[in-house]
């Protein structure tokens, strides 16, 4: 039986039509996925994502232990930052892609991915066996709306004291801040999953519905909506960025990503996964994390396969697919031999026994226009 979040509710009052997604019951859209998607674009959307997982981790030695736990030097950001990384397998495959953010020399609170909670929770448990920390996992109590697209700001200004508003301007990307959001204690935090600018709003359970409805409220008026998970989809594709479950899993690496910057191999200490990753990390992935884009009309999608544009042989697999709303033609990411991984370079993606021509592009599909 699927889980709800705190704001099923209100979701059903708008009428949105809903799917399960990492064992949740999540609205997929409300209306229209297209017209929230270009919500999102042009003026703002508003999503649950409850669904996410909240751990915090403190005590006396949680930067070192975290330096250990995650593939990232954790013990290099500053309090009130935020830091994009992985927990790996022993043998460098992906466990998860996460946010951490640090709220106190001695505290932090990692975001897993919704699938991922229970997975993450467990490793990040048994890996601080050896050190003065606490793990708890506070997803169950822990409610999380966002706020994306180019009139955010804006709204969250509306959201926020007055004597906040510097605090708002002045947050930093991948950053967050404790303050007051619709008049609930919260962490504000600026990150996104939609190549937008934007922020995440962390509270308890119970001011969720509250801080959902004013959120809606306080945008009406620049065009925000609620968006859901088919927007949201299709936004994190145009940006270029990853899904767990589709472009990484716990069978791949960060390099074959091609995310392994993010993995910290200067830092002095140990950390699980160390060992596999550094017979690695001079080695070319057999297979690439591409980006896909067609002048034809039809969608490769998750599963279909790529194809050599001169002989015809089987060269990758598509990941993640559809229509771009906002460049007008088909996209995808796709893992393929290296050989063809050139931008520019001619493939075929199977449409379900149609080859339909695709180009390798550069990544991301879309970015923003910035001030």
């Amino acid at each position: 039986m699927s889980k709800h979040t705190p704001l099923h509710a209100e979701h059903e009052k708008l009428g949105a039509s809903f799917t399960d997604f990492g064992g949740w019951e999540m609205p997929l859209k409300y209306d229209s996925e297209l017209a929230e998607h270009r919500a999102v674009r042009t003026a703002a959307g508003v999503f649950d994502l409850s669904h996410m997982g909240e751990v915090r981790v403190s005590g006396p030695a949680a930067a070192e232990y975290l330096d250990y736990a995650l593939a990232g030097k954790m013990s290099a950001m500053k309090v009130g930052r935020a830091k994009y990384s992985f927990v790996l397998t022993p043998g460098g495959g992906i466990v998860d892609d996460l946010i951490t953010y640090r709220l106190a020399d001695d505290e932090f609170l990692i975001v897993p991915n919704a699938s991922n909670v229970d997975a993450v929770t467990a490793a990040l448990t048994e890996r601080a066996a050896n050190f003065d920390v606490q793990v708890v996992n506070e997803s169950e109590d822990t409610a999380l709306v966002a706020i994306q697209g180019p009139e955010a700001e804006k709204i969250l200004l509306r959201l926020t004291n007055d004597t906040d508003a510097d605090a708002v301007t002045g947050l930093r990307y991948y950053a967050g801040i404790r303050l007051q959001v619709a008049g609930h204690d919260a962490l504000l935090a600026r990150t996104g999953y939609t190549g937008e600018d934007g922020f995440e709003i962390y509270v308890p359970n119970a001011d969720a519905g509250d801080l959902w409805r004013k959120a809606l409220e306080a945008g009406a008026d620049v065009g925000a909506a609620p968006a859901g998970l088919a927007s949201r989809d299709s936004l994190r594709l145009e940006a270029g960025m990853p899904l767990y479950g589709h472009e990484l899993t716990v069978d791949l690496t960060p390099f074959a990503a091609g995310l392994g910057k993010v993995v910290s191999m200067a830092k002095p200490s140990d950390f699980v996964g160390r060992s596999a990753l550094e017979k690695l990390k001079d080695d070319v992935p057999a297979r690439v994390l591409v980006g896909l884009k067609s002048a034809g009309r039809r969608a490769g999608r998750a599963g279909y396969a790529v194809q050599s544009a001169t002989d015809g042989n089987r060269i990758g697999e598509v990941t993640s697919g559809a229509p771009s709303p906002t460049l007008g033609y088909p996209i995808a990411l796709a893992y393929v031999d290296v050989a063809h991984s050139e931008p520019g370079t001619a493939v075929n993606v199977d449409l379900r026994g149609k080859p339909q021509p695709f180009e390798v592009t550069a990544l991301p599909f879309y970015s923003r226009k910035k001030d």
